[in-house]
């Protein structure tokens, strides 16, 4: 039998790793896996869990829980330089890792591709060399939707609460002067609302990138950025350009890089997959082209 390590946080999204755990259980033994289950009971311990996952004899990790469980989960096996294939099963508020690479909502049916899947290098990232990140690292608008919306919203109104989030913060957005350093060549400046370094079609659940735009495993990210509007029709050209995908005229700007240098006049706040995380004024954010083997 597969060791199997189920790491479960039962308060994510509208609690369906609470309401569906036997079930999932049941799914992941029928494949001859020798489940042991653990709980998270407060932020962080999950990168605990995963961190001692590999010496402690297991063959594979599985996450059920929201994006910033996994982004948990991801951190705690890189920073034990493991090489545990992860699998995933989405219960968060919006999944946007799990859209992007069309896993199962419905926890049974993402235990079921887990059991009957293969293994697939994807890309990750490292943000100020020791945290990580599944698909992506933003500050600006719709980033601190994703920490600010309580627990309680998250779980009774789900996607809605960070749409809901994500037009109040239009209303409030802040100016940030930033210049970022592409592949230690190609610079780029200006004023911005938002900026995003990802890998994934859907940022926050509001901000969606066309399929065609991502590859998770070129080890490259996409650059996204939202410039300050000067007036009404600039900010309507953002509305727009978001509402619609095309980033061709409505002042956001995309580009490709493995490796990112933030600067900025002020101190960022960024979230990292949903999470909240503080850096100084310099940052530098990379690419690790096949970082984890994910089953799906």
């Amino acid at each position: 039998m597969k060791k199997t390590l189920l790491i479960v946080n039962p308060v994510s999204g509208k609690m369906k790793a609470k309401s569906t755990l036997l079930q999932v259980i049941e799914v992941l033994q029928r494949a001859d896996c020798l489940v042991t289950v653990m709980l998270t009971t407060r932020r962080g311990h999950a990168v605990e869990i995963a961190k001692s996952a590999q010496d402690d004899g297991y063959e594979q990790v599985v996450c059920f829980g929201g994006d910033g469980t996994l982004n948990e989960v991801i951190t705690g096996l890189k920073l034990s330089d493991s090489s545990l294939p992860l699998g995933y099963i989405p219960a968060g508020s919006t999944n946007d890792f799990a859209n992007g690479l069309s896993i199962p909502s419905v926890p049974v049916k993402a235990a079921e591709s887990i059991t009957n899947g293969t293994l697939h290098n994807i890309d990750i990232g490292r943000f100020d060399k020791e945290r990580y990140f599944s698909y992506i690292a933003a500050f600006g608008i719709f980033t601190a939707t994703s920490y600010n919306v309580p627990q309680n919203y998250k779980n009774v109104f789900g996607h809605a609460a960070y749409v809901l989030g994500g037009i109040a913060e239009l209303g409030n957005s802040k100016n940030y002067n930033v210049k970022l350093t592409l592949d230690n060549d190609k610079v780029i400046s200006g004023n911005y609302i938002f900026g995003s370094i990802s890998n994934s079609t859907s940022v926050a659940g509001v901000v969606k990138l066309k399929e065609s735009l991502v590859d998770i495993s070129d080890g490259l990210f996409e650059v996204g950025l939202i410039k300050t509007p000067n007036n009404i029709a600039d900010f309507n050209k953002i509305i727009n350009a978001l509402a619609t995908s095309d980033f061709e005229h409505g002042g956001v700007e995309i580009y490709r890089a493995s490796k990112v240098l933030v600067e900025c006049e002020n101190d960022l706040d960024w979230t990292l997959d949903g999470e909240h995380a503080t850096a100084g004024k310099t940052i530098v954010i990379e690419n690790i082209h096949n970082g984890i083997s994910l089953i799906r």
